[in-house]
């Protein structure tokens, strides 16, 4: 089953979620990741990561900071796609600048959603930080598993 989503914009002028779809994959907690590989055209291999929602927008950490493999592909290639809540959607990356306000709450978010876990704090610390990137939707189809 394919569903239609609409894309809103936002102040940059890019595509932004429907706020019922991120809410759904931010409740989820099963976001898995893949940028493309060097070739451009291969996802890589999905990556579980937590996400958080902030002002409308999807963030995500590398755990390992900017030497998260999965950073370091989403950095360079741009683009790849997400499944989450049972949905696969094809997705732009956009690096979070470390001096960048958001960034607070962004470990707002974080602490809200994930403050039980032992995994907390190294996610809002500098090193996890640096790796802050917006996940955007690059287009307007939904795929469900």
């Amino acid at each position: 089953m394919t569903s239609f989503l609409w894309p809103r914009s936002n102040s940059r002028g890019s595509d932004m979620w429907q706020q019922d779809q991120l809410d759904r994959i931010v409740k989820a907690d099963d976001l898995h990741i893949s940028p493309f590989r060097e070739d451009g055209k291969t996802y890589g291999t999905p990556t579980w990561i937590w996400c958080v929602q902030v002002k409308g927008e999807l963030y995500v950490r590398g755990y390992h900071g900017t030497a998260s493999r999965w950073y370091q592909a989403a950095v360079k290639q741009r683009t790849g796609r997400i499944s989450a809540a049972g949905s696969v959607i094809d997705v732009s990356f956009e690096p979070v600048s470390l001096s960048d306000e958001i960034n607070n709450a962004i470990d707002e978010a974080y602490e809200e959603k994930y403050r039980t876990s032992s995994y907390l704090r190294p996610m809002i610390d500098k090193r996890a930080r640096a790796a802050t990137v917006r996940v955007v939707p690059r287009d307007t189809r939904e795929h469900h598993r």
